[in-house]
């Protein structure tokens, strides 16, 4: 039965939480950005934040993006799956909450991305994906 870990994208761009509201705002003022995942010195996903968390949490509170933390506006992870989960049930979770990414953790730790895109197509196939030949 395959897992989770064989269809997410393994480690995905993060921020550590000391990091400032500036530079989660620089990563996502690229289009393909639509959030950034916060994580501790041990590598705990501690939160995600997006445009809208920059908006509420920084301009509509007139607070300085240089000097405000992600630790301090980040938005705890709505859902998370576990890095050995299968894959089926993994589909359905996704379908039942109507969510198109979700950060994978293993014993707490962020160790990867599971998108519902990604997923469905691994779910289609008949066999694992092969390594290329080069």
């Amino acid at each position: 039965m395959s897992q989770v870990r064989e269809a997410m994208v393994p480690e995905p761009g993060t921020l550590d939480a000391s990091a400032s509201a500036q530079e989660a705002g620089e990563r996502l003022s690229d289009p393909a950005v639509r959030a950034v995942l916060v994580c501790d010195d041990g590598g705990k996903l501690v939160g995600i934040v997006t445009r809208k968390t920059l908006v509420q949490e920084i301009v509509a509170t007139g607070r300085d993006p240089r000097s405000t933390s992600l630790r301090d506006i980040a938005e705890p992870p709505l859902f998370t799956l576990d890095a050995s989960m299968d894959l089926d049930d993994a589909y359905h979770a996704l379908e039942d909450h109507d969510l198109e990414r979700v950060p994978v953790v293993e014993d707490g730790r962020l160790v990867g991305i599971l998108s519902r895109t990604v997923l469905q197509r691994r779910l289609a196939e008949d066999e694992p994906p092969t390594q290329q030949q080069v």
